[in-house]
């Protein structure tokens, strides 16, 4: 009579014994499961001087974000930028400090979003096998690293993992440099995963809808009516623009579809950009110069949005909501309110359960 051979398993966890299908003496691997991994700008781990100095030094290192010839911006960077800028940078972050964790807001909110995204995978929202899905988070710059996370994930046995840029507007300075990493990383390993990277959602519906209302239902509860919202994004060099970066098109184009879906007129909702740093040229119109040239002109009244940060950070928390407010009011301004990220919010998740969901079709 002949033995049936043991069929072979389509996936296995860690920690499982080889199958007895497998040859003899053949070491036990985890493999056959997907992962998920959510990735967002980066945060300092501490406040202090030396760890500001640790993260602005790899965050402006990046050729992605600063294309200054390395000549010229090394000096810069490592005499100037890195003396005197992580001293005063800690001070801004120690004003927005999550306390009770001893982090950054933005690595408090993305660890939020990635557990309520396993939350929504496990229950079967994307389909498929939920115990064959893995979600994890990583920083592009600081901790947790994307190395250590892609590592974390192929020893749970992801052989293809989904990487999620949390940035719904495409620029090379954000998730290119993103991209850029995770294939670093995969050029240092012998069993690759397979790679899917999702794209951009400026200008998906569900993101639209996701900001309209978190805009309606944020100015309901305000006690005044904005004479004006502003909708400030990061900025970049003008001259990213002008070497065929898409950025600019995709935040004009997600204000263009939030007026359409507010009914509001550019007078109503006006683009700007922030943060901009160094001499050279950003995309325009500024928010900073913007915000305090309001109030000649007689609006004394606002409230500004930040659709291209999924997340609370430092440019929104500080920048927008404390230096911007100033401003503002020193201006002559009379009101104003800073409208949240979407965060891990309802409306938040919506969106990147959406973006998953879409981007794992084909695979579970």
């Amino acid at each position: 009579m002949q033995t049936a051979t043991p069929k072979s398993p389509d996936f296995m966890a860690p920690g499982q014994p080889a199958p007895a299908s497998w040859p003899p003496g053949h070491p036990a691997a985890a493999f056959g499961r997907i992962g998920v991994l959510i990735v967002n700008l980066g945060t300092p781990d501490a406040t202090d001087y030396w760890s500001m100095r640790r993260y602005l030094k790899e965050f402006l290192s990046d050729r992605r974000v600063i294309e200054v010839p390395r000549a010229i911006w090394w000096p810069v960077l490592n005499l100037i930028i890195l003396s005197v800028r992580p001293g005063r940078k800690g001070k801004d972050y120690d004003t927005i400090w999550n306390k009770e964790r001893n982090e950054g807001p933005l690595r408090t909110i993305t660890r939020a979003q990635a557990e309520k995204l396993a939350a929504f995978v496990q229950q079967g929202g994307v389909g498929g096998d939920p115990s064959r899905l893995v979600v994890d988070w990583a920083m592009r710059y600081g901790n947790p690293s994307i190395a250590s996370r892609v590592e974390a994930l192929q020893s749970q046995g992801c052989e293809r993992i989904l990487l999620v840029p949390l940035y719904p507007h495409y620029a090379a300075a954000t998730t290119a440099t993103v991209c850029d990493k995770m294939f670093d990383v995969l050029k240092t390993m012998r069993w690759q995963p397979i790679l899917r990277v999702a794209p951009p959602w400026h200008d998906d519906p569900v993101y639209i809808e996701a900001l309209a209302d978190s805009i309606q239902d944020s100015l309901s509860k305000l006690d005044f009516e904005p004479d004006l919202v502003l909708a400030s994004y990061h900025g970049v060099p003008k001259a990213y623009l002008d070497k065929g970066d898409p950025y600019h098109c995709h935040c004009m184009k997600t204000t263009r579809l939030l007026r359409e879906r507010l009914g509001w007129s550019a007078d109503k909702l006006m683009t700007t950009f922030q943060s901009r740093f160094g001499p050279a040229e950003w995309l325009r119109p500024y928010t900073d110069e913007t915000i305090k040239g309001l109030p000649a002109r007689g609006i004394k009244k606002i409230a500004v949005v930040t659709p291209g940060f999924t997340a609370d950070c430092l440019e929104t928390i500080e920048e927008i909501g404390a230096e911007n407010h100033e401003y503002f009011m020193e201006a002559g301004g009379e009101k104003f309110a800073r409208i949240d990220c979407l965060n891990d919010s309802p409306a938040g998740m919506r969106v990147l359960e959406a973006v998953v969901k879409r981007e794992l079709m084909g695979w579970v």
